[in-house]
């Protein structure tokens, strides 16, 4: 079978980009192919699973259709500005249906800033894990295609480790951090290129700049409402990790928190807790702003003209974030549209006094609201008396907003140790599980449960 892959990105300016071939690995093996989203792109199945179609997912052999690129962007790192980061380990192979297919852990590129260009195993199950539930979540999210082992060990700080690759589906790659790049050098020209390339790829209906940013901030503001109300935290909102398509990209040191606090933190590197739970929505405000600024000389004449402009478009993210926010929320808690927002930050409060498991506590909610058995609230009977007189439980909607299943930390951590050790049985488990993260099932009932004291995993790490 013969794939052709489509290249808009490649047709821009030469300077967005390096053109680099994969490096080859010695031996690599197919983990796991997402044949329904193969499917969805117009892949073969048979093909994806076959020696060539190996070849490809482990960058060893591209069909000739392929014409892999090097991204260029920058970014604000943990609020400080690097001008010149970009794809160090990742090449985008192409656009099947107008989605980008790119493989990660690929190799040296000239943006690899003197790292190896490799990926850990660790960090590929993560991000293959972790995407394809955000997406059976109903999350906007980058996904997984497939996984490979690439029979190599790579070097990392815990020592030697197996080596992977992971091959992404993006509605493309273009993040705040591509617009800073540009705007960096004050290369106007090649920032309005972006911008009309990003017009017509991701908000056609957009009828000038100011429209582009403004359907961002809409994108975004949904988008971490969504991201909040599972009690999920990215780890890195850094600016080259924002995509203005809308999309969750970049699981690195991410979770899903199990005991709830507003300032829980996983990564490992985020040691002033810059991304933590509660602050993700103003860390979305900050990087929208820096994308503003990029655009400032689209937006009128003058700074004097342009800023007040943005600054109004800005505005429309605290208003809008909350309104999604607080309909998640009533919507998980069962309340009805015009119930005070107060009692959502009154629930809140109380798990993260009493320490209460996130996804559980809903999870049972749910079962109290069905009249089903639980003793999850015995000892909350004044919190239940208030949620009984404000709710006005519409069942389904609560069921569709309150996930039985999400990928518990310490049960990503089960699935990549046993892979280290050449045993994928956790990793299919878990992968084929958190499908169907709002349906019960017995074969599932024990993924439901947090983490055991020894279980809980503390921290979560990059793998760069």
């Amino acid at each position: 079978m013969a794939i052709s892959f489509a290249h808009t990105y490649a047709q821009l300016p030469e300077h967005f980009f390096y053109r680099q071939a994969p490096t080859p690995v010695p031996n690599p093996q197919l983990i796991q192919v997402n044949l329904p989203l193969a499917q969805e792109l117009g892949i073969d199945s048979d093909w994806i699973k076959s020696p060539e179609g190996l070849a490809m997912l482990s960058g060893n052999q591209l069909p000739a259709s392929c014409d892999p690129l090097a991204l260029a962007y920058a970014g604000h790192q943990f609020g400080g500005f690097v001008p010149r980061l970009g794809d160090g380990r990742a090449l985008l192979l192409g656009e099947l249906k107008g989605r980008d297919i790119q493989l990660k852990g690929s190799g040296r590129t000239p943006f690899s800033r003197g790292g190896d260009g490799k990926s850990a195993l660790g960090p590929v199950l993560r991000e293959y894990l972790v995407s394809e539930a955000m997406f059976a979540l109903g999350v906007p999210t980058t996904r997984a295609l497939a996984a490979v082992t690439t029979g190599e060990r790579i070097l990392r700080q815990e020592g030697e480790v197996s080596g992977g690759i992971l091959t992404r589906v993006a509605a493309s790659h273009i993040r705040v951090g591509t617009f800073q790049y540009f705007a960096a050098q004050d290369d106007q020209e090649a920032v309005q290129i972006l911008a009309d390339y990003s017009i017509k790829r991701h908000y056609p209906k957009a009828e000038s700049y100011l429209e582009l940013l403004e359907s961002v901030i809409s994108a975004q503001a949904l988008l971490i409402a969504h991201w909040m109300s599972l009690g999920f935290i990215h780890g890195v909102m850094n600016t080259d990790n924002f995509s203005i398509s809308g999309e969750t990209i970049d699981y690195g040191p991410c979770a899903f928190m199990d005991e709830f606090h507003p300032e829980c933190v996983f990564s490992s590197i985020d040691r002033g807790s810059r991304y933590a739970w509660s602050k993700q929505a103003q860390i979305a405000h900050w990087n929208l702003t820096r994308f503003a600024e990029t655009l400032l000389p689209l937006l009128a004449p003058t700074p004097d003209e342009a800023i007040p402009i943005a600054e109004e478009a800005l505005k429309q993210f605290g208003p809008q974030f909350r309104s999604h926010y607080q309909t998640r929320f009533r919507a998980k808690l069962g309340l009805p549209h015009d119930a005070p927002p107060a009692f959502i930050e009154e629930t809140l409060g109380v798990l993260a006094n009493q320490q209460l498991d996130f996804t559980l506590f809903f999870r049972e909610l749910t079962k109290l609201a069905g009249d089903r058995e639980t003793s999850f609230f015995n000892s909350l009977e004044e919190w239940v008396k208030k949620w009984r007189q404000l709710s006005q439980p519409d069942l389904a909607e609560m069921q569709a907003h309150n996930p039985i299943l999400i990928p518990r930390n310490h049960r990503i951590e089960e699935a990549i140790q046993a892979a280290e050790r050449g045993d994928y049985t956790p990793f299919h488990r878990f992968s084929k599980a958190w499908q169907n993260p709002y349906s019960e099932s017995p074969d599932s009932a024990d993924l439901e449960k947090p983490p055991l004291p020894e279980e809980k995993v503390q921290q979560t790490f990059c793998g760069t």
